[in-house]
């Protein structure tokens, strides 16, 4: 299933149909949170680098052995990549992951004394960290206002006419335009766990979506 073609709608309309699609999700996700398990913003900060272009569960799987050989950015950079590689090989790009994690952690080791900087710019300038996986780490860790987009919000944002931007950034512009700041990272969460589980790349549930009434795109 594709978006369909947006209506034209001004940005009164539209502001108000997101103010409905909040609702709509507040009620669904009351406390929507990042599905990666982890204990402190180091650990978010890894079991997010390991989930580009792979799954939760598998790096959910993978992280209780990685995170008890490896509980610290000191421990982490101490290693070699062929090290960590072991715990990580279910995980899409596995050893180009074992790379940047190794030079992560030596990298917040050299640089901000083993934690995790609360700054886009230095998050984005850490090995294996982009736009996204920065913005989802001071969201979750740190409260820091963000959507960040991946591959189901912008779903989302395309199927709800929110958006009809192609780059995350512009993504998130649009939609961080349309919702209360105080909101922005549970908007984020929310639409990651709606696309997961209801709104689906090939089947959507329309017929059991609460977003439906507010969705140009519901297949009726």
């Amino acid at each position: 299933m594709e978006a369909v073609a947006c209506p034209k709608e001004g940005e009164k309309a539209k502001k108000a149909r997101a103010s409905e699609i909040l609702k709509a999700l507040k009620a669904l996700y009351p406390g929507a949170r990042t599905e990666l398990k982890h204990e402190n913003p180091f650990q978010l900060l890894v079991a997010t680098v390991l989930s580009a272009q792979a799954t939760d569960k598998s790096v959910n799987e993978a992280t209780p052995a990685l995170f008890a050989r490896f509980p610290d950015a000191k421990a982490l950079a101490a290693a070699t990549p062929e090290e960590v590689e072991p715990y990580i090989r279910k995980i899409g790009l596995y050893r180009t992951k074992a790379r940047n994690l190794v030079a992560l952690a030596r990298r917040l080791l050299e640089d901000y004394g083993g934690e995790v900087p609360r700054d886009k710019e230095a998050l984005m300038r850490l090995p294996g960290v982009g736009w996204k996986t920065a913005t989802v780490v001071l969201g979750a860790a740190f409260g820091v206002p963000g959507i960040a987009v991946d591959t189901h919000v912008a779903r989302l944002a395309r199927r709800l006419c929110l958006s009809e931007a192609r780059t995350p950034e512009k993504i998130a512009e649009d939609l961080e335009a349309l919702f209360p700041k105080d909101h922005w990272v549970f908007v984020h969460h929310a639409l990651v766990l709606h696309g997961r589980y209801v709104c689906t790349a090939r089947r959507p549930r329309c017929g059991a979506c609460p977003l439906a009434p507010h969705c140009p795109s519901r297949q009726v």
